[in-house]
């Protein structure tokens, strides 16, 4: 049986597919994503205390190099396979090499559950693959484009302002900070109001990302079928990069199975502001509905208990 915050993804999904009047205020999803992001950072500032080595730093460059090295094998399928253009395809390797945070979420939820074993630093992982995939494919559409010289510098100076000062980043390595400075007793009159009602947060959250999703399936664009399939294909295909990785760098299964999502996730968050002004041509509705409408639904139901089972089998 799935975890129980998946179904209130599930239930979010049918209502919204109903046409159901079931609706969260905006105001309400602003406070589950603050919430939900500051609580990430804490609990794993919180894990990290005492426990800070030298290791880490090759550790962290290594999952950041994932994040650079997904989008260079994702373009060409894109171009050759899926038929994009060079503009798509640039979109859709910066969503697909960048991660998500609500899959983030849902797959610490599920380790939890499993009482799996969890390297304190997973949640870095999350910020440490945020940004490479991002850089890469917006290399890669500057050289294709011809979009060079000043106006491309300052443009990619904006791009590395938004990214560090965007509020989910600020929150999460602030929350680590916090969580690391006070450990998990020093803290506790504060921090435990965050962390026990992490799950409570994160079904209402998986509530609201169901109708979102719900809303980009409709209408689904069949003459897009090829990008389509990418989107149902390429999470479990992706899944394999970080279980290879995680497997190579010695993880605990609780961090394989979390970093196997990671990079089977897709950013429905970080990169589509990245994206939309840095590539004006790129469809970022086409990237919404694959990255929320097709992979996190596939990652929240099915994706994550898989990766467990494939960790499991390969370790």
């Amino acid at each position: 049986m799935p975890d129980i915050v998946v179904m209130f993804f599930v239930l979010g999904l049918v209502a919204g597919l109903l046409k159901s009047d079931l609706k969260i205020p905006k105001a309400a999803y602003d406070t589950l994503s603050l919430l939900l992001m500051l609580t990430i950072g804490l609990k794993g500032g919180m894990a990290l205390y005492g426990s800070l080595e030298w290791r880490l730093a090759f550790e962290l460059l290594a999952i950041a190099s994932l994040g650079a090295f997904i989008p260079l094998i994702v373009i060409p399928v894109l171009l050759k396979v899926a038929k994009a253009d060079h503009a798509n395809a640039a979109s859709l390797a910066a969503h697909y090499g960048s991660v998500s945070a609500g899959t983030f979420a849902v797959a610490l939820a599920y380790v939890d559950t499993m009482n799996l074993p969890v390297d304190p630093e997973v949640t870095l992982y999350l910020v440490m693959l945020e940004l490479p995939a991002i850089l890469v494919a917006l290399a890669y559409y500057r050289r294709h484009s011809g979009h060079t010289g000043a106006a491309s510098d300052e443009k990619k100076s904006e791009l590395w302002r938004e990214t560090f000062t965007n509020r989910g980043v600020v929150l999460l390595v602030g929350g680590v900070i916090i969580g690391f400075m006070y450990g998990p007793n020093e803290g506790a009159a504060v921090t435990e109001l965050f962390t026990h009602a992490f799950k409570a947060v994160l079904a209402l959250f998986l509530l609201e990302m169901g109708l979102t999703a719900a809303e980009t399936l409709s209408p689904i664009p069949w003459k897009k079928w090829r990008l389509l399939t990418f989107a149902l294909v390429a999470p479990f295909c992706l899944s394999f990069v970080g279980l290879g990785a995680g497997i190579a760098l010695g993880l605990s299964t609780g961090s394989i199975v979390v970093l196997a999502t990671l990079t089977a996730s897709a950013s429905y968050i970080a990169a589509p502001a990245a994206i939309k002004t840095a590539i004006p041509q790129a469809d970022i509705g086409l990237a919404m509905l694959m990255s929320l409408g097709i992979t996190f639904p596939f990652n929240a139901i099915i994706g994550i208990p898989l990766y467990h089972q494939m960790v499991t089998y390969f370790s």
